[in-house]
C-alpha cells in the first residue's frame, strides 16, 4: 500500500492567493524612509554616479522632489547636508543659516505636517577631516567635545522643522546629550532615532562619494563598530535605549541580519535598519549588467530585512518601490 505524507507544506504554496494568505512577512510602504542629499545653490539636480537614480538637490529642487514623493505616498524623508565650506570645527552643522536648517524650514513651509522630516546628525560632512567628530592635534576623535556640537545642532534642527533627530556619529553618550538639550529648549516632543549599532563597513563607499564625506586620512574604526562583534551591538543598543533613544537603528542591514534579529528580542523600542548605499548599488549595478532582476532582488533584500525584525527601513529603493507599485 502506498504511503502518503501526512504533512504537505506545499499545499499552502499552490496559488498566489494562498501564498499571500499565509505569508509571515510583509514590507509596509509607510515604514520606508527615503534618503535625500541637499547641496547649496539653486536649480541644482546632480546625478550621483555611484547611486543610479539618486540625485543631490539644492533646497528649491528638494522641495519639488519631496512634493513628487508625496504624490507617490512617501511621507518619511531623511536629509543629508553637503555644505560648500568645511572647517576643523564642523561649523556648518548648526546655526539658523545651516544648509540642513534651511532645507527643513523650506520643506516644512511647503508641506507642513504632511511630511516627516528626519535630519541626519553627524560632523563627517562638515569637518575638513571628514571624521564624525572633532579631531585633536594628535588625531584622536574627541568624544565629549563633539557631543556638545551635536546637541546644539539637534536643537537648531528641531526649531527649523525637524520631526525627529537621527544622530549617526557613534559618539558615546550623544543620545543623552541631545535629549537633555532638546528638553532644555522646550522641545520635549522631538523623538530621537539613534544609529545605535553602526558598523565600520565597506558598504558605505557610494554614500561617501555622494555626500563628499570620506575621511581625509585614517578610518572610523575608533568609534564605529567592529564587524566581528555582536555582543557589543547589544551593549550599544541598550545604552542608547537607556539614554532615551525612541528608535534604535542597525546599519548596514543585510550583512547584519543576525544583529537585527538579536536586537528584536532585546529592545522594546521600534527597530530600524538602513539598507545602505553599497547594498543598493550592488543590486542596481547588477541589474544594469543583466545579472539580476532589479525588482525581484530588491524585494527579496527588503523582505529579509523585515523578516529579521526591522520595522522601519531606510532605503534608496523607497521611491522606485512606490512609483512602480512593487508591493
Amino acid at each position: 500500500m502506498q504511503e502518503f505524507p501526512t504533512i504537505r507544506p506545499r499545499r499552502l504554496r499552490m496559488t498566489p492567493i494562498l501564498r499571500d494568505l499565509v505569508a509571515e512577512t510583509a514590507i509596509k510602504k509607510q515604514k520606508l524612509i527615503q534618503p535625500h542629499f541637499v547641496v547649496e545653490g539653486t536649480g541644482q539636480v546632480q546625478e550621483i554616479k555611484t547611486l543610479p537614480g539618486i540625485c543631490r538637490n539644492s533646497v528649491d529642487e528638494l522641495v519639488k522632489q519631496i512634493g513628487r514623493d508625496l504624490e507617490l505616498g512617501i511621507r518619511n524623508h531623511i536629509l543629508f547636508g553637503l555644505p560648500e565650506a568645511k572647517d576643523e570645527n564642523g561649523s556648518g552643522v548648526s546655526g539658523d543659516n545651516a544648509l540642513v536648517c534651511r532645507a527643513l524650514s523650506e520643506v516644512k513651509k511647503a508641506f507642513g505636517k504632511d511630511v516627516n522630516l528626519i535630519p541626519d546628525l553627524c560632523l563627517c560632512a562638515y569637518t575638513n577631516s571628514g571624521h564624525c567628530g572633532l579631531v585633536s592635534p594628535d588625531g584622536e576623535i574627541l568624544n565629549d567635545e563633539t557631543n556638545v556640537l551635536l546637541a546644539r545642532a539637534a536643537v537648531d534642527y528641531a526649531r527649523a522643522g525637524a520631526d525627529m533627530i537621527a544622530p549617526s556619529d557613534m559618539m558615546d553618550g550623544r543620545v543623552r546629550a541631545i535629549l537633555h538639550a532638546l528638553d532644555g529648549a522646550g522641545l520635549t516632543n522631538t523623538p530621537i532615532m539613534s544609529y545605535a549599532v553602526k558598523y565600520a563597513s565597506a558598504f558605505y563607499g557610494p554614500f561617501r562619494e555622494a555626500a563628499h564625506s570620506a575621511p581625509s586620512s585614517g578610518d572610523r574604526k575608533s568609534h564605529q563598530m567592529d564587524m566581528r562583534n555582536a555582543r557589543e551591538a547589544i551593549l550599544e543598543a541598550c545604552q542608547d535605549a537607556a539614554e532615551g533613544a525612541d528608535i534604535i537603528m542597525v546599519k548596514p542591514a543585510m550583512p547584519y541580519l543576525d544583529i537585527i534579529a538579536e536586537l528584536k528580542n532585546r529592545v522594546h523600542q521600534p527597530l530600524a535598519a538602513y539598507q545602505v548605499s553599497g547594498e543598493y548599488a550592488c543590486i542596481a549595478f547588477a541589474a544594469k549588467a543583466g545579472a539580476a532582476d532589479l525588482q525581484a532582488v530588491a524585494l527579496e533584500s527588503l523582505t529579509a530585512i523585515t523578516r529579521a525584525g526591522a520595522e522601519i527601513i531606510l532605503s534608496y529603493f523607497t521611491r522606485q518601490l512606490h512609483a512602480e507599485n512593487w508591493i
